[in-house]
């Protein structure tokens, strides 16, 4: 396959390193796939595993969700390789509700898979829906989604991928009163970039996209959001944390943008970095561009180490300094995965997240 990556000529792609993805696109199997069960949380719902992109149906229970063809199609520059892929589906009637949680795990044993997926929820249903990236080579997703008017949807997102490349791209319209909240959580060995376009095109509207970067290493992470107001009355709310040791870069740029009929729009931006070494690095990049005359909006950025006298005080408790460490690091971090809706699922995110400390620290 011959790729057209862009470069960090392109403001939108000035952090990125795209470098090894030719290799990792042209690489084979490097062993046998992970075992699912490592991964799945267990919520009594459809489960879906894909493995380097292909459907597992052995290892899976479908139920509700189509698997196959997909209408979605994308031009954005990484996401444009999974048209004509066969992918998932999830469409739910007016006022529908899975019983329980969606899960679906993709595991990738070396080179690339390119798969797209569609969520689409008529009025007033409602849906949770967690994926898991493990394993190693080059996951490349799409997810296309629609809200119609008042419909719910909970998306968690952990990328615990040992080795290669994971990139996502979600673009989602959200009509009048609908809802969508998204939570991304970064706490493998693999490089990774999250990337997400969301209009809400209906009055009334709420969006939610947040999550936690944790690198270490020379491992690279990055997350790229754009939050479109385009009618009154819309919220939205952009939560990111990024934690990185070692030689580690972390990248958040979060932009909002206001179109002129959008007014009384309230949105907010918090984008916060915790270096664990001084050799690490973190980038952030917040944005506002209002058209609107009557909205409330505000964005902070910063970055910083751990709080010296939170440390000091922990060590005059009895506390170790790893273990002081690790609990300052952990209530940086939960700051934004704590959004997830579902217990077992918020566990299991907090339980990535500690393994990933235990690791770095």
């Amino acid at each position: 396959m011959l790729l057209d990556l862009p470069t960090t000529r392109e403001e939108g792609w000035r952090w990125s390193e795209l470098d090894r993805l030719p290799a990792l696109a042209a690489g084979g199997r490097q062993g046998g796939a992970p075992d699912p069960a490592g991964y799945l949380i267990g919520c009594g719902g459809p489960r879906l595993v894909f493995v380097d992109g292909a459907f597992d149906a052995a290892a899976s229970d479908p139920q509700d969700v189509g698997v196959g063809a997909v209408e979605a199609g994308s031009a954005h520059a990484l996401a444009r390789l999974t048209r004509g892929a066969e992918g998932w589906t999830l469409t739910l009637g007016p006022d529908a509700a899975p019983a329980a949680t969606i899960e679906i795990v993709h595991l990738g044993t070396g080179g690339a898979s390119h798969l797209p997926a569609r969520i689409a929820l008529a009025a007033g249903a409602q849906a949770s829906v967690v994926e898991t990236f493990a394993g190693a080579g080059w996951a490349n997703r799409l997810t296309a989604i629609d809200l119609a008017r008042g419909a719910r949807l909970m998306r968690s997102i952990r990328i615990v991928a040992d080795d290669g490349y994971v990139s996502l791209r979600d673009e989602a319209t959200l009509a009048a009163g609908a809802s969508l909240v998204t939570i991304a959580l970064g706490a493998g060995g693999a490089d990774a970039r999250f990337d997400a376009h969301v209009t809400l095109a209906g009055p009334e509207a709420y969006a939610e996209v947040g999550g936690a970067l944790l690198t270490r290493g020379r491992q690279r992470q990055e997350a790229a959001v754009v939050l479109r107001h385009a009618a009154p009355h819309g919220q939205s709310r952009q939560t990111w944390r990024a934690v990185a040791a070692d030689q580690a870069v972390a990248s958040l740029a979060a932009r909002v943008e206001v179109a002129r009929d959008a007014q009384k729009t309230d949105g907010e931006q918090s984008l916060r970095g915790l270096l664990l070494k001084r050799t690490a690095t973190v980038n952030l990049k917040p944005e506002l561009e209002i058209f609107a005359d009557v909205v409330k909006c505000a964005h902070g950025a910063t970055v910083g180490e751990l709080d010296a006298q939170a440390l000091f005080y922990l060590a005059s408790r009895g506390v170790p300094p790893g273990r002081a460490e690790a609990l300052l690091t952990h209530a940086f971090v939960a700051q934004a995965i704590d959004r997830i809706g579902e217990e077992r699922v918020a566990e299991a995110f907090a339980a990535d997240a500690d393994r990933w400390l235990e690791q770095a620290l």
